[in-house]
């Protein structure tokens, strides 16, 4: 029998990156020759989960009848599927379309916008950038994240507020600034709300025991380095029926984490939720522990369940981000959303968890004030989206 060669998994590699090099160059020229009607509204898509930001504007644009094209970098994307779907990759022929785009109204979620290898087109192209997270912006992206949009679609006040001190400080000429909301909370509102009807009662009164969700965010903030082991330890002595959720990119760049937690705290009922995306292990818990994740505001929001945050050092990828004098809403909202504990007190959690869960009906009804004071348009983002999109275009063709 033929041995296979040492080279065989390289070569491999290879082939398959010219496939999709290929596929990414087919993609790029299809789009090309669209005709110019066809790329009135273009959404970009750098992975599929993009699609969580943007669905909802993309299916309140099919519902109002306004076509729309789209072109993704991930070679799985569901969204593919569509006939007016075009994969572009990663690499030149992406960069290509950015730089030769001829749309009216480019629609994406993409942060740094003319700050590396992906610029504005040579085009005259209106931009329109959506948040994909509800944290203040000028402290978790970098500092020039948004400069080279038209348009922002906000998803509060404090999105207004920080883009207008950065005009301002920048010397930036004024953006179109929209009252737009988070699509991402939608969708989550709408998945809790189905498997809440399929699973009646999953989640009407706290668990017994009490069912805790631990989910830690990506970096140097992140709990998986400040003590995550002693943490799931105070839990399970306790007697918490305790989950852990890790990130992404957690488990992308230490695979060997959670099979080591499993063997050391399985025993004693810890489990892992596989898939970061699923709605159930959010609903089936009674609150969460993170620190600077996105995902507590989202849980908090979408479920009306506190928040235990572990007070880690802070999540700053803008160094500059003192220059606006403006408070971030990550850090001042915290305790609007359930408790703040130090880092290392993991004796004190047990009671925090328990007084906190205790009253869960008060809770309730303060996480959803300060959500709506928080988010624009809460459960009709897309609307909201899809019409701020729209009177861009019609204003274009006015123009035109």
């Amino acid at each position: 029998m033929r041995r296979p060669s040492r080279n065989s998994g390289v070569f491999g590699r290879l082939l398959e990156r010219w496939r999709e090099g290929r596929r990414a160059w087919a993609g790029f020229q299809a789009f090309q020759a669209l005709p110019k009607a066809k790329k009135t509204i273009v959404f970009y898509a750098e992975t599929a989960g993009d699609w969580a930001y943007l669905g909802p504007i993309t299916d309140a644009l099919d519902r109002m009848g306004r076509p729309w094209t789209a072109v993704c970098s991930d070679p799985k994307d569901p969204v593919l599927a569509r006939p007016d779907a075009f994969y572009v990759g990663f690499a030149m022929p992406r960069t290509a379309l950015f730089r030769n785009i001829d749309a009216t109204c480019f629609v994406m979620t993409l942060p740094d916008l003319e700050t590396f290898q992906l610029k504005r087109s040579v085009h005259p192209v209106h931009y329109a950038y959506v948040f994909h997270s509800i944290a203040s912006m000028h402290r978790v992206y970098r500092e020039h994240a948004v400069d080279a949009y038209d348009t922002i679609l906000c998803v509060g006040p404090h999105h207004e507020r920080e883009i207008r001190k950065t005009e301002e400080v920048y010397g930036l000429k004024p953006k179109q600034l929209v009252p737009h909301g988070y699509g991402r909370l939608d969708t989550l509102m709408h998945d809790v709300e189905a498997f809440r009807t399929a699973h009646p009662g999953a989640d009407e009164v706290p668990g017994d025991p009490i069912r805790v969700l631990v989910a830690p965010t990506w970096g140097e903030c992140s709990l998986v380095d400040h003590g995550l082991e002693g943490l799931l330890e105070a839990l399970l002595r306790a007697g918490f029926k305790t989950t852990l959720r890790l990130h992404t990119m957690t488990k992308r760049h230490k695979p060997e984490l959670a099979p080591g937690l499993l063997k050391r705290f399985g025993p004693a009922g810890l489990s892992i939720d596989p898939d970061i995306n699923t709605t159930q292990a959010l609903v089936e818990s009674d609150i969460m522990i993170s620190e600077w994740s996105g995902s507590p505001l989202e849980y908090a929001f979408a479920l009306l369940k506190p928040v235990v945050f572990v007070d880690t050092p802070p999540k700053v990828h803008n160094p500059e981000f003192g220059k606006l004098g403006l408070p971030c809403l990550e850090e001042d909202i915290r305790g609007q959303l359930g408790e703040i504990v130090p880092e290392g007190n993991w004796e004190t959690l047990p009671t925090v968890i328990r007084n906190l869960v205790g009253h869960r009906a008060d809770w309730m009804e303060r996480l959803a004030k300060v959500r709506d004071e928080t988010v624009y348009n809460v459960g009709h983002s897309g609307e909201a989206g899809a019409e701020a999109i729209v009177r861009i275009v019609d204003a274009a063709g006015k123009k035109g």
